[in-house]
């Protein structure tokens, strides 16, 4: 479904009431070879997969290139494309697209790199949008064997980077070999290329092997059943220009050599060259790319400029080689309001918005001509707190691990009030739970501790043995000591208004609530030390089994497990001992690991996530409320997705099918 029309705060309840989330479902591939991009159904608002076939008798190209050819400094577009049976066809939206045009789009410089990333990625395997698993996208296609332990990819014969030389199986290799292995940009060995012994759980890394030129084979000691998916998030460009690093690293040209290269750049030694280069190599025009839009100047510019790819391998069903817009111009924004009075000037016109600006986006449509459109979330909840189970003051661990305690404050806020005044009742009065349609959702669960109960939640409190100060206002610690709830809130991201509400609510209770504002940077290395008691989050999973950081204590990264984190990522050596329930979580990861069917996946996957209902680690209080894609009213083919960070984001609509009318 194409949302191309105003939607009141109704129309968006209404939409998300009705509509399901996508699910990241997997291929059963198990006893069948996987070849090439077959075609399915389309969803509500999903195209149908790419195809991997001839596109037309003949190519077209976009007037910019067309002018280069005839100058000659440009091969003809039959050239640069794959062989013909290789070409890419990428599914469009509402129409086949006209080329030219600049995509106005705002950035904060180089620290914002992820989110043109997103735009921009041509990763070896993606998610299709219809939710049924992975597809080839930079790959052509699929083998795996019975027990998963043997999968080989094949890539596009003819396909070229975007400096005109060839992308084959020798630049797999070489990234394989030259640069994950050694870890050159920085990055230790990503967790898909592992298998796990089921009986020792053991991880023991895969081989991967050229077969020729246009192939590699990935073994794996054990079954490896979820590879392709965990591929497609853990490392998605599986590849690197072979000939573009062999003329910078210090292995092929010496230190020295590498030293002065890494100066030109503007680094101070080879190390920082080979980060920056290998992991966030979208920003530097001297880097060959498979990518829509390649990079033209210095990405610390007031204006970075990404321009079209006259060797990128999609074309639309037409025959016409994608991508549409010409280039990209990433204007540098102050700050979050710049970025808005920007896009309500209309100055912008494609841009990704929390739902809290909501309101005056929607009042300045028309001003901007623009649209927006609401994108939804695998978010748990669009309103959280999550309580440090491990924070360093004992008598507050034990409070947080009293699943009374987390009750209590439940039942203490009026969930209907925090709707209407955070989300203007679009996010329903509900609990932090998988939303339906995504694996591991659970009927009910969003009703679970709902109700507005302040003496329930007193009651709760004297059971746990709380009591009540001289002034009979707040509660204190059954031994007479003070007792106060910190909440930290990181400057920019949260939301003070419910922040304060929530601090109201607990107040009424009897439970002292201080606020504590933090930059971004203060709040990283305080979450990291351990050093925040409670945080006002939710969670965004698609699917435990494929991305389970936020629901699973493997490494310090979401306030609620705090530093059991630490204890499972440094092999029991630092942090807090998982007890109990957070035991068996990870008791069921180590099974869920060495899983040799889907369907085994499945289930423990189910069973993690019921640890969570049972627990409530994450207190939720609305349901979640959509992201915002505003869109310029000229700008096509930009259709209503889901926004989730394994999907890429806009990434997941496919912006090389963008067209500007």
């Amino acid at each position: 479904m194409i949302v191309r029309k105003r939607l009141g705060v109704t129309a968006i309840a209404l939409l998300l009431t009705a509509a399901t989330l996508i699910g990241c479902t997997s291929n059963n591939a198990n006893n069948s070879a996987a070849k090439g991009n077959a075609s399915v159904a389309p969803s509500a608002s999903a195209a149908p997969s790419a195809t991997t076939a001839a596109a037309s008798e003949g190519f077209k190209e976009a007037p910019m290139l067309q002018e280069l050819v005839k100058a000659g400094t440009l091969p003809p577009v039959e050239q640069r494309l794959p062989a013909k049976g290789d070409v890419m066809v990428e599914p469009v939206y509402e129409s086949i697209g006209k080329y030219g045009g600049e995509w106005r789009n705002p950035w904060n410089g180089p620290d914002d790199k992820w989110g043109i990333e997103m735009i921009t990625e041509e990763p070896l395997f993606r998610f299709k949008q219809d939710g049924t698993g992975i597809e080839p996208n930079v790959a052509k296609s699929y083998e795996v064997n019975a027990d998963s332990t043997e999968y080989i990819i094949h890539l596009r014969e003819g396909m070229k980077w975007s400096d005109g030389v060839p992308f084959t199986a020798d630049d797999v290799i070489f990234y394989w070999e030259h640069m994950l292995v050694p870890e050159t940009f920085g990055k230790a060995l990503y967790d898909c290329y592992y298998s796990v012994n089921p009986d020792t759980g053991e991880k023991e890394r895969a081989e991967v092997t050229k077969v020729d030129d246009y192939a590699v084979k990935v073994t794996f000691k054990h079954p490896s059943v979820q590879f392709l998916e965990r591929l497609a998030i853990d490392n998605k460009w599986f590849f690197a220009p072979a000939h573009y690093y062999k003329t910078i690293l210090p292995e092929f040209i010496g230190e020295d050599k590498a030293l002065e290269v890494a100066k030109q750049y503007g680094f101070a030694d080879t190390k920082t060259l080979g980060q920056w280069t290998g992991y966030y190599y979208w920003l530097y025009p001297q880097r060959p790319t498979l990518r829509p839009w390649v990079a033209k100047n210095d990405a610390n510019s007031d204006r970075f400029i990404m321009e079209r790819n006259p060797y990128y391998f999609k074309t639309d069903a037409e025959g016409q080689q994608l991508p549409y817009i010409d280039r990209i111009v990433l204007d540098k924004m102050q700050d979050p309001s710049h970025k808005l009075v920007e896009t309500l000037a209309g100055d912008v016109d494609i841009a990704q918005f929390d739902f809290k600006d909501y309101t005056v986006l929607k009042e300045n449509e028309k001003k901007g001509d623009y649209t927006v459109i609401p994108w939804q979330t695998p978010s748990w909840s669009s309103t959280g707190v999550q309580l440090n189970q491990t924070t360093e003051d004992p008598k507050l661990r034990t409070l947080f691990q009293d699943i009374r305690f987390r009750q209590a404050l439940s039942i203490a806020v009026d969930r209907n009030e925090v709707s209407e005044i955070i989300t203007s009742g679009v996010g329903t009065p509900a609990q932090a739970s998988v939303p339906k349609g995504l694996p591991g959702y659970q009927e009910g669960w969003d009703k679970q501790w709902t109700d507005y109960d302040v003496a329930g939640a007193e009651k709760l409190f004297d059971e746990i043995g709380l009591k009540w100060d001289s002034n009979h206002k707040y509660r204190t610690f059954a031994d007479g000591s003070n007792l106060s709830l910190l909440i930290y809130e990181e400057k920019g991201t949260d939301d003070e208004k419910f922040i304060e509400l929530l601090r109201k609510y607990y107040d009424q209770a009897g439970i002292k609530t201080e606020l504590k504002i933090v930059d971004q940077g203060s709040y990283f290395d305080l979450k990291y030390a351990n050093k925040i008691p409670v945080a006002v989050k939710s969670v965004s999973v698609v699917d435990v089994s494929l991305r389970p950081d936020e629901l699973m204590p493997l490494r310090v990264i979401t306030p609620w497990f705090g530093h059991y984190g630490l204890y499972t990522s440094s092999g029991g050596k630092e942090g807090v001992k998982p007890e109990g329930d957070v035991a068996l979580l990870l008791q069921d990861w180590d099974k869920l690991k060495a899983a040799k069917s889907k369907g085994e996946i499945s289930q423990l996957g189910n069973d993690i996530i019921k640890l969570h209902q049972k627990n409530q680690w994450i207190i939720g209080y609305t349901a979640p409320t959509p992201s915002l894609v505003v869109v310029k009213n000229n700008v096509k083919n930009v259709p209503a997705l889901v926004n989730a960070d394994e999907y890429r984001g806009i990434g997941f609509a496919h912006p090389a099918q963008f067209y500007i009318e």
